[in-house]
Protein backbone atom coordinates (compact mmCIF):
# COMPACT_ATOMS: atom_id res chain seq x y z
CA UNK A 1 0.00 0.00 0.00
CA UNK A 2 2.77 2.54 0.78
CA UNK A 3 4.65 1.39 -2.14
CA UNK A 4 1.53 2.18 -4.25
CA UNK A 5 1.24 5.62 -3.00
CA UNK A 6 5.08 6.48 -3.88
CA UNK A 7 4.38 5.21 -7.28
CA UNK A 8 1.39 8.01 -7.36
CA UNK A 9 3.98 10.42 -5.79
CA UNK A 10 6.29 10.17 -8.86
CA UNK A 11 3.54 9.46 -11.47
CA UNK A 12 2.06 12.90 -10.24
CA UNK A 13 5.55 14.37 -10.04
CA UNK A 14 6.20 13.20 -13.68
CA UNK A 15 2.98 14.45 -15.28
CA UNK A 16 3.56 18.05 -13.88
CA UNK A 17 6.90 17.83 -15.61
CA UNK A 18 5.08 17.17 -18.99
CA UNK A 19 2.28 19.93 -18.46
CA UNK A 20 4.52 22.05 -21.18
CA UNK A 21 4.84 19.36 -23.54
CA UNK A 22 2.07 18.81 -26.38
CA UNK A 23 3.53 16.03 -27.57
CA UNK A 24 3.40 14.30 -24.37
CA UNK A 25 -0.54 14.88 -23.84
CA UNK A 26 -1.38 10.71 -24.80
CA UNK A 27 1.47 10.17 -22.20
CA UNK A 28 0.00 12.57 -19.85
CA UNK A 29 -3.70 10.50 -20.62
CA UNK A 30 -2.36 7.34 -19.72
CA UNK A 31 -0.73 8.24 -15.98
CA UNK A 32 -4.02 10.42 -15.53
CA UNK A 33 -5.76 6.75 -16.58
CA UNK A 34 -3.52 4.68 -13.74
CA UNK A 35 -3.71 7.15 -11.28
CA UNK A 36 -7.34 6.92 -11.39
CA UNK A 37 -7.52 3.05 -11.66
CA UNK A 38 -5.21 2.95 -8.72
CA UNK A 39 -8.03 5.31 -6.77
CA UNK A 40 -11.04 2.97 -6.98
CA UNK A 41 -10.52 2.17 -3.54
CA UNK A 42 -11.39 -1.94 -4.08
CA UNK A 43 -11.02 -3.43 -1.22
CA UNK A 44 -7.82 -5.71 -0.09
CA UNK A 45 -8.69 -9.60 -1.84
CA UNK A 46 -8.05 -11.84 1.38
CA UNK A 47 -8.28 -14.92 -0.44
CA UNK A 48 -10.45 -17.08 -2.83
CA UNK A 49 -13.74 -15.95 -1.34
CA UNK A 50 -13.91 -11.92 -0.43
CA UNK A 51 -17.23 -12.28 1.77
CA UNK A 52 -17.50 -8.62 2.24
CA UNK A 53 -21.07 -8.59 2.94
CA UNK A 54 -20.86 -11.63 5.08
CA UNK A 55 -23.22 -13.72 3.29
CA UNK A 56 -21.35 -16.78 4.17
CA UNK A 57 -20.93 -18.90 7.50
CA UNK A 58 -17.43 -19.64 8.57
CA UNK A 59 -17.77 -23.58 7.21
CA UNK A 60 -19.27 -22.52 4.08
CA UNK A 61 -16.54 -20.14 3.60
CA UNK A 62 -14.18 -22.82 4.36
CA UNK A 63 -16.13 -25.53 1.62
CA UNK A 64 -15.74 -22.81 -1.02
CA UNK A 65 -12.15 -22.01 -0.47
CA UNK A 66 -11.01 -25.83 -0.61
CA UNK A 67 -13.57 -26.14 -4.17
CA UNK A 68 -11.83 -23.14 -5.82
CA UNK A 69 -8.31 -23.95 -4.40
CA UNK A 70 -8.68 -27.54 -5.56
CA UNK A 71 -9.77 -26.62 -8.44
CA UNK A 72 -6.98 -23.91 -9.39
CA UNK A 73 -4.47 -26.88 -8.20
CA UNK A 74 -5.49 -29.00 -11.18
CA UNK A 75 -6.07 -26.46 -13.46
CA UNK A 76 -4.22 -23.21 -12.62
CA UNK A 77 -7.99 -21.31 -13.68
CA UNK A 78 -8.08 -18.85 -10.58
CA UNK A 79 -11.39 -17.99 -9.26
CA UNK A 80 -12.62 -15.30 -6.85
CA UNK A 81 -15.56 -15.11 -5.24
CA UNK A 82 -16.64 -11.07 -3.61
CA UNK A 83 -19.93 -10.34 -2.04
CA UNK A 84 -19.85 -6.37 -1.22
CA UNK A 85 -22.41 -3.91 -0.54
CA UNK A 86 -21.35 -1.00 -2.92
CA UNK A 87 -19.88 -0.60 -6.03
CA UNK A 88 -19.41 3.09 -5.39
CA UNK A 89 -17.92 4.78 -7.31
CA UNK A 90 -19.72 3.14 -10.09
CA UNK A 91 -22.86 3.19 -12.36
CA UNK A 92 -23.16 -0.27 -13.06
CA UNK A 93 -21.56 -3.97 -12.02
CA UNK A 94 -20.13 -4.55 -15.44
CA UNK A 95 -17.50 -1.75 -15.59
CA UNK A 96 -17.00 -2.89 -11.45
CA UNK A 97 -16.10 -5.69 -11.95
CA UNK A 98 -13.96 -5.60 -14.51
CA UNK A 99 -12.10 -3.26 -13.19
CA UNK A 100 -12.01 -5.33 -9.57
CA UNK A 101 -10.92 -8.29 -11.54
CA UNK A 102 -7.58 -6.48 -13.10
CA UNK A 103 -7.10 -4.40 -10.07
CA UNK A 104 -6.65 -8.01 -8.01
CA UNK A 105 -4.98 -9.65 -10.78
CA UNK A 106 -7.20 -12.75 -11.03
CA UNK A 107 -6.08 -15.29 -13.53
CA UNK A 108 -2.01 -16.00 -14.76
CA UNK A 109 -0.85 -12.85 -16.32
CA UNK A 110 0.29 -14.88 -19.74
CA UNK A 111 -2.82 -17.15 -19.53
CA UNK A 112 -5.38 -14.78 -19.05
CA UNK A 113 -7.49 -17.36 -17.43
CA UNK A 114 -9.82 -15.79 -14.32
CA UNK A 115 -13.23 -15.31 -13.54
CA UNK A 116 -14.72 -13.30 -10.67
CA UNK A 117 -17.90 -13.71 -9.43
CA UNK A 118 -19.03 -10.59 -7.83
CA UNK A 119 -22.57 -10.49 -5.62
CA UNK A 120 -24.16 -7.86 -3.73
CA UNK A 121 -27.06 -8.89 -1.93
CA UNK A 122 -27.50 -5.46 -0.50
CA UNK A 123 -28.13 -3.91 -4.28
CA UNK A 124 -29.36 -7.22 -5.77
CA UNK A 125 -26.83 -7.56 -8.13
CA UNK A 126 -24.64 -10.36 -9.66
CA UNK A 127 -21.76 -10.17 -12.27
CA UNK A 128 -19.51 -13.05 -13.78
CA UNK A 129 -16.39 -11.31 -15.38
CA UNK A 130 -13.67 -13.41 -16.96
CA UNK A 131 -10.83 -13.34 -18.46
CA UNK A 132 -9.92 -13.30 -22.25
CA UNK A 133 -8.87 -16.39 -22.23
CA UNK A 134 -11.47 -17.40 -20.40
CA UNK A 135 -14.29 -15.96 -22.31
CA UNK A 136 -13.65 -17.83 -25.10
CA UNK A 137 -14.74 -21.21 -23.33
CA UNK A 138 -16.78 -19.42 -20.60
CA UNK A 139 -19.07 -16.77 -22.88
CA UNK A 140 -21.58 -14.33 -21.54
CA UNK A 141 -24.16 -16.36 -22.74
CA UNK A 142 -23.27 -19.03 -20.50
CA UNK A 143 -22.12 -17.21 -17.53
CA UNK A 144 -25.80 -15.42 -17.83
CA UNK A 145 -27.49 -18.79 -18.11
CA UNK A 146 -25.63 -20.08 -14.75
CA UNK A 147 -26.67 -16.56 -12.77
CA UNK A 148 -30.68 -17.09 -14.45
CA UNK A 149 -31.00 -20.57 -13.98
CA UNK A 150 -28.78 -21.39 -11.58
CA UNK A 151 -28.06 -18.98 -8.84
CA UNK A 152 -30.59 -16.43 -8.96
CA UNK A 153 -33.62 -19.57 -8.33
CA UNK A 154 -31.43 -20.25 -5.24
CA UNK A 155 -30.88 -16.48 -4.25
CA UNK A 156 -34.40 -15.68 -4.48
CA UNK A 157 -35.00 -18.73 -1.33
CA UNK A 158 -31.81 -16.74 0.32
CA UNK A 159 -29.74 -19.66 -0.25
CA UNK A 160 -26.75 -17.88 -1.11
CA UNK A 161 -24.46 -20.37 -0.44
CA UNK A 162 -26.23 -22.92 -2.27
CA UNK A 163 -26.68 -20.57 -5.53
CA UNK A 164 -23.18 -19.76 -5.89
CA UNK A 165 -22.20 -23.26 -5.02
CA UNK A 166 -24.44 -24.91 -7.95
CA UNK A 167 -23.20 -22.13 -9.97
CA UNK A 168 -19.46 -22.22 -9.32
CA UNK A 169 -19.50 -26.18 -10.42
CA UNK A 170 -21.49 -25.49 -13.34
CA UNK A 171 -18.91 -23.06 -14.32
CA UNK A 172 -16.32 -25.56 -13.15
CA UNK A 173 -17.75 -28.63 -15.28
CA UNK A 174 -17.72 -26.32 -18.63
CA UNK A 175 -14.37 -24.93 -17.73
CA UNK A 176 -12.13 -27.44 -17.81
Amino acid sequence: MKTDKIILGFLLLFLVSLENFSQNDSIKKQIIEIINFKNKNFPFPIGYVNDYEQIFTKEQNEKLEKLISDYEKSTTNEIAIVTISSIEPYDNINDFATDLSNDWGVGKSKKDNGLVIIISKNLRLIRISTGNNTEKILTDEICKKIIDNTMIPEFRKGEFYTGIKKGLNKLISKWK
